[in-house]
């Protein structure tokens, strides 16, 4: 009977480290060497380096293969290729990324102040942000509208970011790339307006639903005095 069949082990992905000669898979007879500290040894033979590196407690690696002699230095290989995929891990993880906002040359207060809004939270997170102001039609006859607005837009963000360069014209659109300020250098305050603005209406809601309470109250109270004030 054929054998059941299992779920297939997703294939492993190839080691970068594998490829690195090291100890006994270095096969020249002569070999230029570092030491564990970074300072140059000099020429040696394979055997002797090798016997140096494991006395140490640590590994020949070949650093430089197309040298001649090859470069070899004497370190802890499981400490370097800890280290080598950290960084890769650090830089994969920071990696930034762009955002865009687009802007229109005639832009109410409100809409403005949305969009920027928008572009300091991109920035907040470390995004780099390209603003975008885009025309249509008849408004290419005043340009000078359109750089006014991307330009009080790039000052009313700079508590985030600092512009690339100057803004361009390219067709039909003014752009210009943002780059966000160091983590400490940066002081959003849109955002947290918003969330003034949002807890004000909550509060204003509140009082509003006392108020309403109370007249209620009021309401249910008076019928009460009518009644005795009859009976009298």
């Amino acid at each position: 009977m054929p054998r059941p069949r299992g779920k297939r082990r997703p294939p492993r992905k190839p080691d970068p480290f594998a490829n690195i000669r090291r100890n006994h898979r270095i096969r020249v007879p002569k070999i230029r060497v570092v030491g564990p500290d970074g300072n140059q040894v000099g020429l040696m033979d394979t055997k002797e380096a090798l016997a140096i590196a494991q006395e140490a407690g640590l590994d020949l690696v070949e650093v430089a293969g197309q040298a001649r002699p090859p470069v070899c230095r004497i370190m802890d290989f499981g400490k370097y290729v800890y280290e080598q995929q950290k960084k890769a891990k650090d830089s994969k993880g920071s990696s930034s990324k762009t955002k865009e906002v687009k802007f229109r040359p005639r832009v109410d207060v409100n809409d403005f102040m949305t969009k920027l809004r928008r572009a300091e939270e991109f920035l907040d997170k470390g995004n780099k942000v390209k603003l975008t102001l885009s025309f249509r039609g008849r408004e290419m006859a005043h340009t000078e509208i359109g750089f006014d607005t991307i330009r009080r837009a790039i000052a009313d963000i700079a508590h985030m970011a600092t512009p690339d360069n100057e803004p361009k014209l390219i067709g039909r659109n003014i752009n210009v790339m943002l780059t966000p300020l160091p983590a400490n250098k940066r002081k959003p305050k849109y955002s947290h307006h918003l969330m003034d603005a949002e807890n004000e209406e909550v509060e204003d809601l509140e009082d509003e639903d006392d108020e309403d309470l109370e007249d209620d109250d009021a309401a249910e109270v008076e019928p009460d005095v009518k009644d005795r004030v009859s009976s009298e």
